[in-house]
């Protein structure tokens, strides 16, 4: 009787850190789907819609540091709920907003809230489940979760979308409110570390990204000669260099700066900030894409990325057995020109193609590449990192892919605004017209297949093989890491 209820003690705590790391990872997916019923509903700009999803990849990515080092010092049970309601109530909030300021601060507030759960919810496995058999198999169940919640989030955000594009926002609330009610009954708490909190340095981060971001968003509709759009990016690179000065005196640096000494992880932490910057962009304008362009309806778009998703999915769970016998730098050689190949292809895209012949072939070759290229990365950052930095570059990792992301998007969006700028064919309501959001696409899958290619030089001229294999430890938890990638899609 004892054991049956032990079981079911232990599925009750697996159910809650999972629905919470679904939370996170459905929120990208949901919300990417339902950007064209945003757009109209709260009269966005083009390029203001971008900041529906980087107000809450800069908070997520920008805090994701402080959010683990708080959960060490003030615990990790504690953070969890904690940013678990502040996640829940943004979401309520979001869902409520008439006006575009509105909704974008609900984002970045949302944000907060899951830089704030997401560390300390793998970190509760550890806690609440003994080592061996019983601890993998929750991590099993968790990195299932991460990477089959992408393909739960395309279709349910194109159902909610049906109803309402509030849904995508509001379905956050009764999930949380119960999650919320359960923790502090069935979770144990973990061991608390002395040590203080990096706060400058965290605000430091995000007040210099998010000035760099809305330059590059502000100059892509006002023009490379806007003084604002001047002025953001010069504050945000000054408050960026004075971040990196104040990193490499602080006692306890939120980004422990002798983690980039080593030539091959530094050159694996520029890769995870080139992929996300060029798969953010994807994920964006394809969307708006096939449901103006194509005449897609919400839920058709979310099926028409399953291809994607099912192939970084699959390529990731290959990724483990091929990546000791040939190494990374081969198979983010094969991952990242498969990537950029991907990208290029999509710049043939236009009114008188289909989805069968100019897009499930892209969406085919990205997939298999991004999945392929992952975990190479991750081992590559793992790889031979002392064991008091192993927490700090786990972490950073996750934190480059969603900063990459942000800085990705912006720059896509400029992109895009620049190569638009002097045509004429805007309608009444906002949106683009269809030739000028084609030739707008196009443009903007260029640039990311450019930043793909950059990326595979990167891989080419900057990382150097090493002897041997990964170890296990080493292949297991990059393992594990990798499926956050499909927080992204």
């Amino acid at each position: 009787m004892s054991t049956l209820s032990s079981n079911r003690r232990a599925a009750v705590v697996l159910g809650l850190i999972v629905t919470v790391q679904l939370m996170v990872v459905l929120d990208a997916t949901v919300v990417n789907i339902a950007l064209p019923s945003i757009q109209s509903g709260l009269h966005f700009s083009t390029a203001g819609l971008s900041w529906v999803i980087n107000a809450y990849t800069l908070a997520f990515g920008g805090l994701l540091l402080l959010g683990g080092r708080a959960g060490d010092v003030f615990g990790r049970r504690q953070m969890f709920i904690g940013g678990l309601a502040v996640f829940t109530l943004a979401s309520l909030a979001g869902g409520l907003a008439t006006d575009a300021a509105w909704l974008v601060t609900a984002r970045a507030i949302q944000g907060i809230g899951a830089a704030a759960a997401a560390p300390s919810a793998l970190a509760l496995i550890a806690t609440n489940f003994a080592e061996g058999t019983e601890r993998n198999r929750a991590l099993g169940v968790f990195a299932a979760v991460s990477s089959g919640g992408a393909s739960v989030g395309l279709i349910l955000g194109g159902a909610l979308t049906g109803l309402s594009w509030r849904w995508v926002l509001f379905i956050n609330v009764p999930v949380g409110l119960l999650a919320m009610t359960l923790a502090p009954k069935f979770l144990q708490d973990s061991e608390r570390t002395r040590g203080s909190v990096d706060y400058v340095g965290a605000v430091a981060s995000v007040a210099g990204m998010g000035s760099l971001v809305y330059g590059l968003i502000r100059s892509g509709s006002a023009g490379w000669g806007d003084t604002t759009a001047i002025t953001s990016l010069v504050v945000g690179a000054v408050i960026m260099a004075g971040f990196l000065v104040y990193e490499s005196r602080a006692e306890t640096p939120i980004v422990p700066l002798r983690l980039f000494k080593d030539r091959n992880r530094a050159g694996a932490y520029a890769l995870m900030l080139l992929l996300p910057s060029a798969m953010f962009g994807l994920f964006f304008y394809l969307t708006q894409y096939l449901q103006e362009g194509y005449g897609y309806s919400a839920l058709k778009t979310g099926v028409a990325f399953l291809p994607l998703t099912v192939l970084i999915f699959t390529a990731s769970r290959l990724a483990p057995r091929v990546l000791p016998r040939i190494g990374a730098r081969p198979m983010l050689v094969f991952g990242l020109a498969l990537t950029a190949l991907g990208m290029l292809w999509l710049t043939r895209i236009g009114q008188d193609t289909s989805y069968a012949t100019h897009v499930l072939g892209p969406l085919l070759l990205i997939g298999l590449g991004i999945g392929s290229s992952f975990m190479p990365i991750t081992v590559t950052i793992l790889a031979g990192v002392q064991r008091q930095d192993s927490g700090a570059a786990s972490s950073l990792l996750q934190a480059m892919q969603q900063v990459g992301g942000t800085l990705g998007l912006a720059t896509l969006v400029t992109v895009f605004g620049v190569a638009t700028h002097h045509a004429k064919a805007a309608v009444g309501d906002g949106h683009l017209a269809v030739p000028l959001l084609s030739h707008g696409v196009r443009v903007d899958f260029g640039t990311a297949a450019i930043l793909a290619a950059v990326g595979l030089l990167v891989a080419i001229l900057v990382l150097r093989p090493k002897t041997g294999v990964p170890t296990a430890s080493e292949a297991e938890q990059a393992d594990v890491t990798a499926e956050s990638v499909v927080e992204m899609v």
